[in-house]
């Protein structure tokens, strides 16, 4: 698939959450105790999100271009930082979906779970990325800029970024991009942004609290 995922760093956790809402009243807990997740969760639940946006995640991110440009556009706490094609010359990799998906019929975008049988689409899809990787490198060859070569290459050539932002920013974007009507390319990379942080002990109380 290609598609990957790594939470590379954090700051914060469950405590951090505790203390950014007990600093109203200029109270501070040294320890996590069971009695702070009551307070987690009456936070997520009542949409007091600012204590939950002093936690912060890190990721490095790769994927299709056409699924980043999805992905970009949660903007709020949150900050990006991709490869640039204007200074990286170096082989595209491409996207190479497993399967053909038909357009759904209920809906103006999207597709559904009905798929095109076989491998109608694969022998034209492969024959134009290579071609596309040909004339990009025969223009770099000669001496064309980065800048203007990476033209020829399409919406399928893999990028990669660090997205950094809060708990609570990617709390949002696993709510939307996991749900069963996001492009499915970005539901992969939600499930998957979910799943490392659940393996993050020291955040699992928020993350429930938040995501539930």
């Amino acid at each position: 698939m290609g598609i990957k995922v790594q939470l590379i760093d954090t700051m914060g956790s469950d405590l951090t959450v505790v203390n950014s809402a007990r600093v109203s009243f200029s109270n501070v807990s040294e320890t996590f105790k069971d009695k702070d997740k009551g307070l987690i969760n009456y936070l997520a639940k009542h949409d007091h999100w600012t204590p939950f946006a002093h936690v912060q995640l890190q990721f490095r991110i790769k994927a299709p271009i056409f699924v980043a440009r999805q992905l970009v556009k949660h903007q709020i706490g949150m900050v990006w930082n991709e490869v640039s094609r204007r200074y990286v010359d170096s082989e595209p990799e491409f996207h190479h979906p497993e399967a053909w998906r038909k357009r759904a019929a209920d809906k103006k975008q999207g597709s559904s779970d009905e798929l095109f049988e076989g491998k109608r689409f694969d022998a034209r899809y492969k024959d134009l990325m290579l071609q596309a990787t040909a004339v990009f490198d025969n223009m770099i060859a000669t001496g064309v800029a980065p800048e203007q070569a990476r033209m020829v290459l399409p919406q399928s050539m893999m990028t990669e970024w660090i997205w950094t932002g809060s708990l609570v920013a990617f709390a949002r974007v696993v709510k939307l991009r996991a749900a069963s009507d996001a492009q499915l390319e970005c539901q992969w990379i939600a499930n998957m942004i979910d799943k490392e942080i659940k393996q993050r002990e020291e955040l699992k109380h928020s993350w429930s609290a938040l995501c539930q």
